[in-house]
């Protein structure tokens, strides 16, 4: 009885529990083929909340990768965004900043891209209706898109992302939550660009927040932005801490566990 007992359990817990990996995930734009990732919470047994990560410039890279791990063991679905495509990754900074130039100036081109991420988040089991997108730097520019696209997900978080805006676009009502995570000496992120943000989340009647990070630059998450704040991007270990708390608050307010 007792054996049969504990076979039982062992195939119960077997059956809910799933050893988390990252799976390389093929899709498509049209003709242009695109390489994710995907990765399910540790424990699966019911359909749960959705993370969709969008990389820095250089596109897919160990920073986003490793998030989309640490919040499989959160208990997330995750999904690692390729905006780029196959025969299209930068060599370089050089070409990451023409092509993620290219894809701020031509943002509906980006906010699809985005969607068609947000698409192969939930074929992989996320619930649709409980997503939130994240992304860093070039990434933390698409989170914001995302809400300004009005996209279907419950919020946006951008860490040191572009806050930038072309003023000949219509400001619209943004129903998506924003938090944005932001280095307090970012080089890259002027006064009035910080300002005119400002007033776009007040005039948009957004539920924003904006949080500064003391005696951070760019790129404050990336431990491989080396440690020099002179060189306007580096790794900062508290504000990273502080950045991920904060990310973790964002979830619990936003998405229904």
């Amino acid at each position: 009885m007792k054996n049969s007992l504990y076979l039982f359990l062992a195939l119960f817990l077997l059956s809910n529990i799933s050893i988390a990996q990252l799976k390389p995930t093929k899709y498509n734009d049209g003709d242009q083929v695109l390489n994710g990732f995907s990765i399910q919470p540790e424990t699966v047994g019911q359909q749960k909340p959705g993370i969709l990560i969008l990389p820095a410039w250089m596109g897919i890279d160990k920073l986003s990768k490793e998030t989309a791990e640490k919040l499989s063991k959160l208990g997330y679905y995750a999904f690692v965004a390729d905006i780029y495509g196959a025969g299209n990754y930068p060599k370089d900074y050089s070409e990451a900043g023409k092509k993620s130039g290219y894809y701020k100036t031509n943002y509906l081109e980006y906010q699809k891209r985005i969607e068609l991420a947000l698409n192969q988040l939930i074929l992989s089991g996320a619930n649709p209706d409980n997503i939130v997108v994240i992304g860093y730097c070039f990434g933390g520019t698409g989170a914001i898109e995302a809400a300004r696209g009005h996209l279907k997900v419950n919020g946006v978080v951008s860490f040191h992302g572009g806050l930038g805006r072309d003023a000949t676009r219509t400001i619209e009502p943004i129903k998506t939550a924003v938090l944005v995570c932001h280095g307090a000496d970012d080089p890259y992120e002027s006064v009035e660009e910080i300002a005119t943000f400002q007033q776009e989340m007040k005039n948009t009647k957004a539920d924003w927040q904006m949080i500064y990070y003391a005696n951070a630059v760019h790129s404050f998450t990336n431990p491989e932005a080396g440690n020099d704040n002179s060189k306007g991007a580096a790794y900062n270990e508290k504000a990273d801490k502080r950045s991920w708390e904060h990310l973790n608050i964002f979830l619990k307010e936003t998405l229904k566990n």
